[in-house]
């Protein structure tokens, strides 16, 4: 194992949108700093679903005041991938890819922080790690069967087969909408009474007015029980419904990876949001110069931070980091 002999001021823990800005604010404060990722660049959006659209405009993702141009209302997958390669590029921002943490240290006031290819010292870390790698389980039996998957990236595999989508969050019903076009049979199971508000407002009545005319079939108020490698059980109010089925994908959302932090010494609240010890004025830890940045900082309640209400955690984090040098 090798050791990166040149202390760092700060060291990012992962590459995403947020990531990069703070990168962007420790280059802009003549900082030496690097970032680390596990995956490629913005890892979490390179997973999404190939035809995404955000719900967001091109201008609440922009980071540093970087125009970010799309050619729609709402910027897609593939162009929000174009613009953060493009700003981490251009700006020739120092990130290692493919490099993952595996453990932190803390001695006095400087950190050792190991990976699977180097050792480094760093005097703060940032954790913009997001929630996209944990999905939230059905915690059923048949979960682990092959036919049963926690991601959508795309429909055509699903061509002429029995669906059952579980959820009713933007992810839940763009899947269903997609493989329903592409010539899948769809069945949603939603735990609650109807397709979640905070669905897009453009794709929300599309969704409605398909369930509504039979051509996808939901159930509501319903719950998996259990996965057949032929059937799906699913628990409704007028008893349980067996389904012939193909595939089933879970899209029941995801969770930040409360372990790491854990271990970094972060405490995190025992109650069922499991929120992270941090300061809003600072992002800054219960563990000095450890700070969050990003979605993580809302616990489960992952919709509460995204991109364009976060964006502003680099410049709250470096401003401090800069009176603490």
């Amino acid at each position: 194992m090798s050791i990166d002999e040149a202390p760092k001021d700060v060291l990012i823990i992962g590459a995403g949108p947020i990531g990069i800005a703070c990168a962007l604010e420790c280059k802009k404060k003549g900082l030496n700093y690097v970032v680390m990722e596990k995956g490629t660049l913005t890892n979490s959006i390179y997973n999404y679903p190939l035809n995404m659209t955000f719900f967001s405009t091109s201008e609440k993702l922009e980071i540093d005041n970087i125009p970010f141009i799309s050619n729609n209302p709402k910027p897609t997958r593939n162009e929000a991938l174009e613009y953060y390669r493009r700003v981490a590029t251009s700006n020739k921002l120092q990130i290692n890819l493919y490099e993952e943490i595996i453990s932190v240290e803390k001695y006095e006031n400087q950190f050792e922080i190991t990976s699977n290819k180097k050792t480094y010292t760093a005097k703060n870390i940032i954790v913009s790690t997001g929630f996209y790698d944990i999905p939230q389980l059905l915690n059923v039996e048949g979960e682990s069967l092959p036919k049963v998957m926690h991601y959508y990236k795309e429909a055509h595999p699903f061509v002429m087969q029995k669906v059952v989508v579980v959820g009713a969050s933007n992810s839940a019903v763009d899947a269903a909408l997609e493989i329903w076009r592409k010539g899948g049979d769809v069945t949603m199971v939603v735990r609650g009474p109807e397709i979640g508000e905070r669905v897009k407002y453009w794709v929300k009545p599309d969704i409605e007015n398909r369930i509504k005319e039979g051509s996808i079939n939901a159930y509501f108020n319903a719950e998996i029980q259990k996965i057949t490698e032929t059937e799906v059980f699913i628990n409704t109010p007028n008893g349980i419904e067996i389904l012939q089925n193909d595939f089933l994908i879970a899209l029941t959302g995801y969770r930040p990876n409360f372990d790491f932090l854990k271990r970094l010494g972060v405490q995190i609240s025992t109650d069922s949001v499991q929120l992270p010890n941090y300061n809003p004025e600072t992002m800054e830890t219960n563990v000095s110069g450890l700070y969050l940045a990003g979605v993580i900082c809302g616990g489960l309640e992952t919709h509460k931070w995204f991109i364009e209400n976060s964006r502003i955690h680099a410049q709250i984090i470096l401003d401090n980091i800069i009176k603490e040098l």
